[in-house]
């Protein structure tokens, strides 16, 4: 087979793989990752186990959605630049097209379409989808008593509330010295580029919400956005509602848009962009808020491989990946408490957990769709 057929065998794969997954997608980050390695890795062997937690570990460092960054990973490792992009959009992709449905009903009649009912089915099944990846990850991410204690420390302080990224950092910096020290051996270093993204008032020059603002907005947030949904909240409060943009309620609609809609939570973007400008309008929000992470994740995929070649940035990875991990499980059990509050929940979660962990082979696909429909049947009881 010629490299051109080829690369287009990998395109095609990469366009199925991860718009199936866009489809999905539902429960959050954590969740998002946990079947993105069931389809990558235990399915399709694109790259090994301990390549796909390096990849996971370096997403964590740069700003923007780290499940929608890991799906352009995947595809940069696919099938180069190209594939990059193929996933990327393609995972993006089914997010954007329900929030724009959804926007459109909301804008025309003022209210959202009910789903809360198909979503209470869906919330207890991702917790076996994320248990099965902690398990998964974290026995190769566990190489060393010393991981473990460091991996235990940063579930700890998650539990209490800090935060994600300064848990994942104060994790690289300090396990990598106590590494370093303890094995007492050579190492040679390599310099990182590491991005610096500096931003602006220039917003306040323009007098009206223009396509030029909508798209300007949402590339600064994209660009520095570390966090839940709930950071992301935060900084379009500042920018949309704080400027009198759109007042508090609607934003806390599109928020919840976001959260409801398989794929990213960023597709909120979309949710406000067309509120704010239509079709155009919700086509630059998504574009702006996006863009920032494929330029990342094309800047540094390259250095992954390198990072792990190298003694020292070796060891940060180690302990960026075992922190990650900490920070799924950590995710997972908050997860719980929340959702596991009525005895349906906990019989979805139940019958998730046996099909996930018995029938290991089984599709995701279809513990989504079964807990979703049981789900609806149970909320008559």
């Amino acid at each position: 087979m010629s490299d051109k057929k080829e690369q287009r065998k990998r395109l095609k794969e990469l366009a199925l793989v991860f718009l199936k997954l866009g489809f999905i997608s539902f429960g959050g980050p954590a969740a998002h990752i946990a079947m993105m390695e069931t389809e990558v890795v235990s399915k399709k062997k694109w790259m090994t186990r301990q390549h796909f937690l390096d990849l996971v570990g370096a997403t964590n460092l740069i700003p923007g959605p780290n499940s929608t960054e890991m799906t352009m990973h995947c595809g940069y490792e696919r099938a180069g630049w190209k594939g990059l992009f193929v996933a990327g959009s393609c995972f993006i992709l089914p997010a954007v097209l329900f929030t724009l449905l959804l926007a459109y009903f909301y804008i025309e009649y003022g209210k959202l379409p009910e789903v809360e009912p198909f979503l209470f089915g869906i919330k207890p099944a991702v917790l076996s989808i994320i248990a099965l990846a902690i398990i998964k990850l974290g026995q190769k991410a566990l190489k060393s008593i010393t991981l473990g204690m460091l991996g235990a420390l940063v579930l700890l302080v998650s539990l209490i509330g800090l935060s994600e990224v300064i848990a994942l950092l104060a994790a690289g910096i300090l396990g990598t010295f106590l590494l370093y020290f303890k094995n007492k051996r050579e190492f040679k270093s390599i310099s990182l580029i590491i991005p610096a993204f500096l931003t602006s008032n220039l917003l306040h020059l323009f007098f009206s919400i223009s396509s030029a603002k909508i798209f300007w907005t949402f590339l600064k947030v994209g660009a520095i956005l570390y966090g839940s949904g709930y950071v992301l909240f935060a900084y379009l409060d500042a920018e949309l509602v704080a400027t009198g943009i759109m007042n508090r309620e609607s934003l806390m609609d599109a928020i919840a848009v976001g959260q409801f809609t398989p794929g990213p939570v960023l597709t909120t973007a979309t949710f406000i962009g067309y509120q704010l400008g239509g079709f155009s309008g919700a086509f630059l929000a998504t574009l702006g808020i996006f863009l920032p992470s494929f330029l990342f994740v094309l800047i540094l995929n390259p250095f992954v491989q390198k990072m792990r070649r190298s003694k020292l940035l070796g060891y940060f990875l180690d302990c960026v990946n075992i922190a990650a991990v900490a920070v799924m499980l950590s995710v997972l059990l908050k997860m719980s408490f929340e959702v596991l509050f009525s005895w349906q929940s906990i019989l979805i979660a139940i019958l998730s957990f046996v099909m996930t962990f018995k029938f290991k082979r089984i599709n995701v696909v279809w513990i989504i769709l079964g807990s979703a429909i049981i789900g609806r049947l149970l909320l008559f009881f």
